[in-house]
């Protein structure tokens, strides 16, 4: 899958995991070292990367170093989101000013 789209919904191959896509560059997005299924396609039994299992929770949103792809995660799984062979990592939160 390399045309992603922002509100694409993607799911794992591998694991339970699943995302929307937030902002999107031409890439393939990974889920445990496998290549992320649309919504409504059925996995093929493929077998999932050990070194790319770190876990996706439910909620979080997942960057590359450049900021130029991010995911948000609608279902947590096993596996970790990545592309190239690289992992995305997890977007820090803005903290919100406080209010008086």
């Amino acid at each position: 899958m390399s045309s992603l789209k922002p509100g694409l919904r993607l799911k794992s191959a591998v694991c339970d995991g699943e995302a929307m896509i937030v902002k999107a560059i031409d890439v393939t997005l990974t889920c445990g070292g496998v290549p992320m299924l649309a919504a409504d396609d059925t996995a093929d039994g493929a077998e999932a990367d050990p070194e790319h299992m770190y876990q996706c929770l439910i909620g979080k949103r997942y960057v590359n170093a450049e900021e130029t792809l991010e995911v948000l995660c609608i279902k947590s799984g096993d596996g970790s989101f990545g592309y190239d062979g690289q992992m995305l990592m997890g977007k820090e939160t803005k903290k919100l000013p406080s209010s008086d």
